[in-house]
């Protein structure tokens, strides 16, 4: 994964505001984001793929290239998604807009953004984007540092979320938690 981590460090030489973690994902940390997928449960959606980490991890749960949509606004971090993992569908696109993708039921929402640094209407963007493509008792999952849920309280509520939260993930540097969220029982989409 040398490669893969010079790429990430030239990247964020580069584009600071593209490639905003201090470190690429470790494989831990994506076994716990992935943890869950199944392969006849519909298609899944990643969000901040990066060097491809938790792609990688994705297919790896059985998931098909082509069912896996993974959002990425690095060209460069594109490319080589692309490059690794033929048959992929790489959006060289803003998390923003993934309310626009042509995708519905999906199973999961698989996020390596940085949701607490965002803007709080960029953040609402992305989650009501990825609850309008989920299935009913589709998945949001978030990883994050800090001890809070790495979604404001108002975007929750506004949703409707319940959630839940791994053991912290020690191979990870920093170490990480990695929280489910979905719509509560009987809430609705507003």
């Amino acid at each position: 994964m040398s490669g893969d981590l010079g790429l990430f460090f030239g990247q964020l030489l580069k584009k600071p505001h593209q490639v905003v973690a201090l470190a690429p994902s470790t494989r831990a940390l994506a076994q716990e984001m992935v943890c869950g997928l199944n392969p006849l449960k519909g298609p899944v959606i990643e969000l901040g793929a990066g060097t491809g980490r938790i792609t990688k991890a994705i297919l790896q749960q059985g998931i098909a290239p082509e069912a896996v949509h993974s959002i990425e606004l690095n060209p460069v971090f594109c490319a080589k998604l692309a490059r690794d993992h033929p048959g992929l569908n790489v959006h060289d696109i803003s998390a923003g807009d993934v309310g626009k993708l042509p995708i519905r039921q999906a199973q999961a929402v698989i996020s390596g953004l940085p949701l607490l640094s965002m803007p709080a209407d960029l953040q609402a963007e992305i989650l009501f984007g990825s609850f309008r493509r989920l299935a009913p008792g589709g998945v949001f999952v978030q990883f994050t540092y800090g001890p809070r849920p790495p979604i404001r309280e108002a975007i929750r509520d506004a949703l409707g979320l319940d959630w839940s939260v791994s053991r912290k993930v020690w191979g990870n540097l920093p170490p990480a938690r990695v929280y489910r969220f979905r719509k509560a029982t009987g809430s609705s989409l507003n």
